[in-house]
């Protein structure tokens, strides 16, 4: 094909793929029949946290990408734009007016991949173990506004929420809610490893050296039942270093697509068609970065302190000069193209301006300069986190109002010390776990929130939050929406950046890869295909 970037418009907020790579005739991997897909993405096991793959534990892009592939839930996002649809489920619906019981029927003769039948008796298992372990991951907050569950017989099962929540059918639809087998997982503990037993698309087996996986082999489950075709028999993942490898590796043949996190200087070298047998899809992305706070830190738990920087950063010079058009600023924790959003951010502080930012700090008491280190990870957002972090320091050095260093540390060290408060400011993404705005605040600001930070705002957790979920027009939650999000650029717990784009590259015998990624970043591996010569 002549244009090698294929640009994907977005609706009402969600990804709506309108087109696929087109064929080839140069065959690309070398892995016999399997189509093997390159990331950067590392999944390690470590003291701190040695289930990376338990659903019960998983809580990063990542991670649930493989649990996605293996793992079923009661319902799934669709690979374009909308609701969630039915997957282990065969029907879901709201049964009262209030959206407070929600009902699922499984579908009939549903089996994990080993033969044993999936009753709903093992979805109210999974779930409550999720609550139960409740893991510092924090992702069994997803599911706190479950009260009980009961079934009746062996494929129904009824939810009965403590409080009206429109957006739980999405949340059935992330691998919390991944129904496992109770012989596989024990009620009260992590399964640790890398082992995974489901009844999803696929079986799952990885290769791990050095308690990393290298690889990982999805193979087509047989005895699948549920929402989506798979198109393939065999894939294979991956696990590269870094950017640089994984691209050598699609040059030279050895993998079919690369995903995620390709880096900037690769991406507009795709984009430009300068490699005729790899083919670049350019698609809407909800991906958000932003800085996050101890705020219980001495160093940043002024208010005036965070608000500086707030005033200080220009998204616009870093954006340009890290991420070029791959990027957007972004001046809420709520993307623009998401119902709900509004720029908060902007419209409190305007333009960058040191002036603003010194009478801030003076009216605090606050000594200038502000001594602070910001710590970013080198090895799970790309290799251009570093460059994004030098820019920081340079736009708050400059300032004259603050003496800022910059750590970088790998994922597997990096995210169990920020959940034990051990950095006071660090750098942090976000993909949701479901395309609505409830997902891009209320982890952040809830009680028992993803971060495991301090702040709490009594208004947001026992008002509006609780107001917005009880909307299921999401138009009609915009005003406590918007609440949430003026109040969060007034106290500044996080500080959002930008918003990207997401890319997929393929070599161009391989089909699907359009829709390989949907707008939450929810990799698809049963899109791909192989394809002909065209």
């Amino acid at each position: 094909m002549n244009r090698k970037t294929l640009v994907l418009p977005a609706v009402a907020g969600l990804l709506t793929p309108v087109l696929a790579a087109c064929g080839g005739s140069d065959s690309g991997s070398k892995s016999g029949d399997a189509i093997v897909v390159g990331t950067t993405d590392q999944f390690t096991a470590t003291k701190d946290a040695p289930a990376p793959l338990d659903p019960a534990y998983a809580y990063d892009v990542g991670t649930w990408n493989i649990l996605r592939q293996s793992v079923q839930t009661l319902m799934a996002q669709p690979k374009g734009e909308g609701e969630p649809v039915p997957e282990a489920a065969e029907s879901c619906s709201f049964t009262d007016s209030g959206s407070e019981r929600y009902a699922c029927k499984l579908r009939e003769g549903l089996t994990f991949a080993n033969g044993d039948p999936v009753t709903a008796e093992d979805v109210k298992y999974s779930i409550e173990r999720a609550l139960r372990i409740n893991a510092d991951s924090g992702v069994s907050a997803l599911l706190n506004t479950i009260d009980t569950i009961e079934t009746q017989g062996d494929r129904e099962v009824v939810f009965h929420l403590k409080t009206a929540d429109a957006t739980f059918p999405y949340k059935l639809s992330t691998p919390v809610a991944g129904i496992v087998n109770p012989k596989d997982y024990q009620k009260d503990k992590l399964r640790d490893g890398f082992a995974i037993d489901g009844s999803g698309p696929y079986t799952f087996e990885a290769e791990v050296e050095n308690n990393a996986i290298v690889s990982a082999t999805f193979t087509k489950n047989p005895s699948y039942k549920g929402s989506v075709k798979v198109n393939n028999d065999k894939v294979e993942l991956r696990a590269f270093a870094d950017a640089d490898a994984m691209g050598t590796a699609i040059d030279h043949g050895d993998i079919d697509v690369m995903t995620r996190t390709m880096s900037p200087a690769q991406i507009q070298k795709l984009d430009g068609g300068s490699d005729e047998k790899v083919d670049l899809v350019d698609m809407p992305g909800l991906e958000i970065r932003y800085l996050a706070f101890n705020t219980d830190a001495s160093s940043v738990k002024s208010k005036a302190v965070r608000q500086a920087m707030a005033q200080i950063i220009n998204r616009g010079e870093l954006v340009s000069k890290v991420y070029g058009t791959q990027a957007e600023p972004l001046y809420s924790l709520v993307p623009a193209t998401v119902t709900g959003h509004s720029n908060a951010f902007f419209n409190k502080y305007g333009n960058p301006s040191v002036d603003k930012a010194k009478g801030l700090l003076s009216k605090a008491g606050i000594t200038t300069p502000v001594k602070l280190t910001l710590h970013y990870t080198t090895d799970h957002y790309g290799s251009a986190t570093k460059q994004e972090f030098q820019v920081l320091q340079k736009q708050l050095n400059d300032s004259g109002l603050f003496d800022v260093s910059i750590e970088g540390h790998p994922w597997a060290t990096f995210r169990p010390a920020e959940r034990k408060g051990e950095y006071d400011v660090y750098g942090m993404g976000w993909f949701p776990d479901f395309p609505d705005a409830d997902n891009f605040l209320a982890p952040f600001l809830d009680k028992n929130n993803f971060l495991g930070s301090p702040y709490a705002n009594g208004t947001i957790q026992r008002s509006l939050i609780p107001q917005s979920r009880r909307e299921a027009d999401r138009l009609g939650a915009s005003k406590s929406l918007t609440e949430i999000q003026d109040i969060v650029a007034e106290d500044v717990p996080v500080l959002p950046l930008w918003q990207g784009k997401q890319y997929v590259a393929a070599r161009d015998d391989i089909t699907g890869v359009a829709y390989a990624l949907n707008s939450s970043s929810t990799l698809q591996l049963w899109e791909l295909g192989r394809g002909v010569s065209g």
